[in-house]
């Protein structure tokens, strides 16, 4: 039996959805050790280790009692001064997406953090026509991002294949 028009298009608009959807990488800052400042990461270290693309998501991992995530200006950044955040994250466990081009500067609001190292800048680039994702030197965190990518990926396309024998009379 032969897949008519409405099968086709339903089946390449699912297929656009979920390469789109599973295209979105989630990041902890600072991978196990968290958003600190004890110095354990270096965060522009880590940061230029990764391919950060619009949808991705930053995970801010930290004890509320210490610390907490302001995202500032490109003058606040390098001034380390919190006073006037774009915006401010307080639970411990903050998740932001990235949602356009460019640089996203973070900083801990608590005195001498910043300082002390405590501070990030993530630059967000155009995405690469491949769909696997640059290999990367640090083997603690990319994997599971990678991981999860390519299972999404999978899970999609496996889902949207047995949609489409489903719909066109091919189940068993």
């Amino acid at each position: 039996m032969a897949f008519d028009k409405s099968t086709v298009i339903f089946f390449l608009i699912f297929m656009g959805f979920c390469i789109g959807v599973s295209m979105a990488a989630v990041y902890q800052v600072g991978d196990s050790a968290g958003w600190t400042s004890m110095g354990q990461v270096d965060y522009q270290e880590w940061a230029a280790s990764k391919n950060f693309h619009v949808g991705d998501t930053l995970v801010f991992n930290y004890n509320s009692q210490f610390h907490n995530v302001k995202q500032v200006t490109q003058q606040g950044f390098e001034a380390c001064n919190a006073t006037s955040p774009i915006a401010t994250y307080t639970n411990g466990y903050d998740t932001v997406t990235l949602e356009k081009l460019g640089h996203f500067y973070f900083i801990c609001g608590y005195p001498g953090h910043c300082q002390a190292g405590q501070q990030i800048d993530i630059l967000v680039s155009s995405p690469t026509s491949s769909l696997s994702p640059s290999p990367s030197t640090d083997q603690t965190t990319e994997p599971s991002a990678a991981s999860s990518l390519y299972f999404s990926y999978n899970l999609c396309w496996t889902l949207g294949v047995l949609l489409a024998f489903c719909l066109s009379g091919f189940a068993y």
